[in-house]
Order: structure tokens, then sequence, then C-alpha cells
């Protein structure tokens, strides 16, 4: 199979599949998709340097972010370069969200030949379609992958209905009856959608109707989304006591977005985050929030795929625990 073969099946041009292919600018993300898909479906990568894989043998971890704002991510790969101590050198790649991270690196796996692969955030449509493809060692980090039932894939995660149920206790608990939830698209977000049942877990048992004009989708995990989030209920007419935002940068997001309309936090309305980042310590009003152990998150997935690539182990499924710690930006009504 040629450029040309893949331009013929795909109906993009030459050029965009080349650009697509070289991971270069000024392709559409539909495109990119298509191609990427197209060009796995038929061997065009794996087969087209199969020889050369065989001849070269890296000795990198690869590690696939989704997501270029999220900071937890970010945390989370700072502190898996600092446990690998420069065992094995350590490649980042850094994808829009609404990208496919299993086509993404199987490109990478022919540009890379990594030794076994990291992916942070992924979507279980992704793996289903197209994960056999790729063959070395593999841990999903905050995903649970127990279901999919790959020979080279293992996962260190946690309960995020759970989790998420927490935060809507805690508001609960707290006398809130009209609570809005700020959170990532769920068509592509396993971690959004588990999060959303999670919510709905807590609302029954409380026997708080869930209001679904309180119920806010935003493009993307980030200070901006959270921020339009809150401004956009506000500008809807929506009233309410508590927000629960699905990140802890939607959740600062938010209340920035309360403040501009001459809101109090908690005073007026209760915010609770989820992540337990540090910026949330240095918030005014401190953060209440969701705690993921990142240090325990990063620990244990690297140890997976170090077991894996070293030892060959069967894959193995691992929960961490989460706990909501209440600092100021929630209170009673």
């Amino acid at each position: 199979m040629t450029i040309k073969d893949i331009s013929a099946l795909t109906g993009y041009s030459v050029g965009t599949i080349s650009r697509a292919l070289n991971n270069q600018p000024n392709v559409s993300e539909k495109a990119r998709t298509t191609i990427l898909r197209v060009a796995a479906e038929n061997g065009f990568q794996l087969n087209a340097n199969a020889k050369q894989l065989k001849q070269q043998h890296g000795n990198s971890v690869l590690i696939v972010v989704k997501g270029t704002s999220n900071e937890l991510f970010s945390s989370l790969v700072e502190s898996i370069q600092a446990k690998m101590d420069g065992k094995y050198p350590i490649i980042v790649d850094y994808m829009d969200e609404s990208g496919n991270e299993v086509l993404r690196a199987l490109q990478l796996c022919v540009e890379k030949k990594p030794l076994g692969i990291l992916f942070l955030g992924g979507n279980r449509r992704n793996f289903l379609a197209d994960f056999d493809k790729i063959s070395m060692p593999c841990v999903l980090v905050t995903n649970d992958a127990s279901g999919l039932e790959f020979v080279n894939l293992s996962s260190v995660s946690l309960d995020n209905r759970d989790a998420a149920a927490m935060a809507i206790d805690h508001l609960a608990s707290l006398g809130h009856q009209k609570i809005a939830v700020i959170g990532g698209p769920r068509v592509r977000s396993d971690t959004t959608q588990l999060r959303y049942e999670g919510c709905l877990d807590a609302f029954a048992r409380h026997n708080i109707p869930f209001d679904e004009d309180l119920d806010y989708e935003t493009v993307r995990f980030s200070f901006a989304g959270g921020y339009q989030g809150a401004k956009n209920l506000l500008d809807n007419g929506r009233t309410f006591t508590g927000i629960f935002a699905m990140s802890d940068v939607m959740a600062i997001g938010a209340i920035r977005a309360l403040r501009d309309a001459g809101l109090r936090v908690p005073g007026d309305v209760s915010v609770v985050g989820f992540d337990g980042l540090t910026v949330g310590e240095y918030m005014i009003p401190r953060l209440t929030t969701v705690v993921q152990p990142i240090e325990e998150l990063a620990q244990r997935s690297l140890y997976l795929l170090l077991d894996q690539i070293e030892n060959r182990i069967t894959p193995r499924y691992e929960t961490v625990p989460v706990a909501l710690t209440q600092k100021e930006s929630t209170k009673e009504i």
C-alpha cells in the first residue's frame, strides 16, 4: 500500500495524508483520525516498516498523554520521570483530548520503537477498535482496562463513579439541593461518563432531583472550560447553591466566573473539584476536592509497566483509593 492508495480510500489529498502520517500541523482532527485508521487497518505503517522494526530495537518508554490542558496528567508525568530515575529514556507525547490515543501510539511505535507505553487517559472505544495492533507491554493509567482483556494491557485506576458520588454526598451533607455539574464531553471520555453516573447515583441516594439544566459539558478539562461552564449557567438564569466540577482546573475556572458575577465562594455557591492538585491549596478560598493519589498512581503504573517489560507478567488491574478533602470552598447552607 502507498500514500496514493490511502488517498483513494479516504478521499484526502496526498499532501494531507503525508502531513497526518508525519504528525504535522494544518490537518483537521477528523482527517487525521480517518487517515491513521485507514493506514493502520491496511498495514501501511506496520508492514512498510516491519523489516526496520526487527532490525532496530528502542530502549525508551513512551507516555501518551491525552489532554494538553490536564494538570493532573502533567503532575503524573513529572512523578513518573522522577521515579524512572534514568533507567530508561522517557518520550512524552501530548495530544488533544478529542484525538485517538491508540492510533497516535501506533504511529509513535513505528517512529520511536518503545519498549512499552503508558497511556495517561483513554477511551474504551478507541482501544476496542485498534489496540490489537499494538504488541508491546502497555499500562492504562486512571482508566480501568480489566474489561478489555488484552494480553499486553494492564491498568492502574480509581473508581471514578464512586469518587464523583463522594463530591455530591459532601454537598448534600451540607444541605445543598440545587447542585450544578460541570464536566467534559461524555461521548469522548470514559472518565467523564463514569463520574456523571456517580453523580446520578448520589442524587438518587439523597432523593435530590437531578436538574438537566444544571448539567454543563465542556469541550475539555481546562480552566477556560470551567469558567465557560459556570458563566453559561449564570447567563442562562440558572440558580444553584453548589457546583461539582470534574477537575480542579475546571473548579478554579468556575470560581473565577462566579467571582466575576459578584458571587461569593462559598458564601453564595459552594464548589467541589476533583484531583487534589497543589494549586488548590493556594487558592482563595482553598479548594475542597476529591484527591487522587498522584504519587501512588505514578509508582504503581510504572512498576507494572517495567514488570511487564522485564518479566513478561500477565496483565494486572489495580485500583487506588481516593478521598474527599474539605477545605474552604464549601460550607453548610
